[in-house]
């Protein structure tokens, strides 16, 4: 099951059986509405507070999966999610809702492939019959924690993106009808000494394309074998360094076989900067666009590159530099394709 050093090999094939992915209102005059099963007209969700949105936001996710799936939610294993707030609360608190054992993680922007993984490593080995894997953030939670609250009116960069206000997850089984989950290789953590929290694509690039590089080498296979390669969110400037860096170590890519997430959600006209980012940018952009195009035949294999930069408010007051991680999980279409 582990090639190389760090990727594992899913010979069980682990089925997504369903997803559900929620989004606020900016998120609906995006590029991709239909990706979202349930779109808020209200950021605040008439909670009291932006990371109470946020908490039922993944809550409506994991409902709607389990709703459109053909078990009920005694039959759930795992919670296995995480997000950007302090000590991860919005998932914490929905998995009270939610009423099944959980696991918390914390990888920032890349949680949402983290807990893929590792979910398909649990029931790889039989350790689980399903499991609900996924992220979520809001957009004005981030904001205040990270940056600026938005009433501050504080003025950004052009390298600067919009955390993405969502929610996405999968229902993972060990048998079912789906696309399926065939391998995953783990990130390391890679800084290049960026200090400037408003340039997360230069900083996530270089941890995108070593995990890249290192899943290409250890399943020894060509990235022509990808109809996809999907990133998380490193936006204009981290998916145009990303290029260049692949160019350098000798892997030439197709412009459009290379996404993001972060540049999938939102129109160009929308005031985004350098594109979408937050742990929803890639949890909803799969389990909602790129999961449909497995399902209706539009590509019969992808690899998802979910990119995190794992600083904080306080190591960016201590001027310290960013260090970043990507890990990557291949979904397959299912043999009900069409």
């Amino acid at each position: 099951m582990l090639v190389g050093h760090r990727t594992w090999i899913f010979n069980q094939k682990p089925v997504i059986i369903s997803t559900g992915t929620v989004g606020g209102p900016f998120e609906a005059k995006g590029k991709i509405p239909e990706a979202f099963h349930i779109l808020h007209d209200d950021m605040w969700l008439k909670q009291a507070s932006f990371e109470k949105a946020q908490q039922m936001m993944m809550e409506e996710a994991c409902q709607y999966a389990i709703k459109n799936s053909p078990i009920q939610k005694e039959q759930v294993t795992f919670f296995i999610s995480g997000d950007l707030i302090n000590q991860i609360t919005p998932t914490s608190f929905a998995a009270k809702t939610i009423g099944v054992p959980y696991f918390g993680l914390f990888n920032a922007c890349a949680t949402s492939m983290e807990s893929l993984a590792l979910s398909a490593l649990i029931l790889n080995s039989n350790g689980a019959e399903y499991i609900l894997s996924g992220s979520s953030s809001h957009n004005a939670a981030t904001e205040r924690q990270f940056r600026y609250p938005t009433e501050y009116g504080g003025q950004k960069p052009p390298t600067a993106q919009w955390t993405v206000t969502g929610a996405g997850c999968c229902l993972l089984a060990k048998k079912g009808t789906g696309p399926i989950v065939t391998s995953a290789t783990i990130g390391k953590v890679v800084d290049m000494g960026m200090t400037d929290p408003f340039n997360m694509g230069g900083a996530m690039a270089p941890a995108a394309v070593d995990t890249i590089i290192a899943h290409l080498r250890e399943r020894n296979v060509d990235i022509s074998y990808y109809d996809l390669i999907i990133t998380g969110d490193l936006g204009h400037i981290g998916r145009e360094v990303s290029l260049d860096l692949l160019h350098d170590n000798g892997i030439e890519i197709k412009e459009d076989q290379f996404v993001d997430c972060g540049l999938s959600i939102y129109r160009e006209d929308q005031p985004v900067l350098a594109g979408g980012s937050g742990s929803a940018c890639s949890a909803v952009g799969i389990y909602g666009h790129f999961i449909n195009l497995l399902k209706n035949g539009e590509a019969k294999r992808i690899l998802v590159v979910a990119t995190g930069a794992l600083h904080s408010p306080l190591s960016v007051q201590q001027k310290s530099s960013i260090p970043c991680i990507a890990h990557a999980v291949s979904i397959e279409a299912g043999s009900d394709a069409l």
